[in-house]
Formats: C-alpha cells, sequence, structure tokens
C-alpha cells in the first residue's frame, strides 16, 4: 500500500515550543513589571536615598533590558537572569522591611506598589524557572 501523497496533517494540541514561549513571555512580563515600578517609585521620592535610589534606577534599566533579551535571545542566559533578577530584588524588599537595607528600613508595609513588585519579581522566577526546565528538556 502507498502512502498518502497529500501534506501532512498537523499535529493538535500545543507543542513543548509554544509552552516554553509562554513561559518565558510571562518571565519577561514580570521582570517588566517590576522594573515599572522601581522607576515610578525612583521618580516618587527613592532617587534622594544615598545608595537605594541608584539600585532602584539601575534595576528599572537592567529590568527593561532583561525583558526584552527574555523574548529576543533563545538561550538560557536570559532565563538565568530572571531567576536571579527576581530573587534578588524580592530579597532586597524583605531586607528592607526587616533587617534594613543600606538606608531603607522599617516594617515589612504592602501597599500597592510593593504588592505589585512582589507578585512581579516571584512571576519572574517561577516563570523563568519553568521555562528554562522546559527549553532544557528538549
Amino acid at each position: 500500500m502507498d502512502a498518502p501523497s497529500g501534506p501532512v496533517p498537523a499535529k493538535h494540541g500545543v507543542s513543548g515550543t509554544h509552552v516554553a514561549w509562554f513561559w518565558r513571555s510571562a518571565a519577561a512580563v514580570g521582570v517588566a513589571a517590576s522594573a515599572v515600578v522601581h522607576l515610578l517609585l525612583w521618580n516618587q521620592g527613592y532617587q534622594d536615598l544615598d545608595v537605594v535610589g541608584p539600585l532602584f534606577l539601575l534595576n528599572a534599566a537592567g529590568g527593561a533590558v532583561l525583558a526584552v533579551l527574555l523574548v529576543v535571545w533563545r538561550h538560557w542566559i536570559p532565563l538565568v537572569g530572571g531567576i536571579v533578577f527576581g530573587a534578588t530584588t524580592l530579597l532586597a524588599f524583605v531586607a528592607s522591611g526587616t533587617v534594613g537595607f543600606f538606608d531603607v528600613s522599617g516594617p515589612l508595609m504592602f501597599g500597592r506598589d510593593e504588592t505589585i513588585a512582589a507578585v512581579a519579581e516571584v512571576l519572574a522566577v517561577v516563570a523563568s524557572t519553568v521555562a528554562l526546565l522546559r527549553e532544557q528538556r528538549r
């Protein structure tokens, strides 16, 4: 019996590439959202703090670059960057509200901006990790 000569039907379902792309995109959204919050906070007075002010601006700029790299550079390095960015930014926030972080200390408070940034940073860590694991499987 001869094989059919027509086009091969497409497989139904979502490929591993699409799933990894979803998680990579989610990581970029998390990193970008955190960067935007840090830029807004820097503009609302954090620029006056000696060490933390420049760190907020660096976070915003680095986050913007990393968010772009996550979607345009299909390599493991931006994914590790997403994990490190989210984890260290979240750790600095927790430190500032518990033991102090340079010139910022006080009770851990979750206003709107802090909540958005914290959720974004958790998203960056989780989504970058899942994308990295999915892409390493291929």
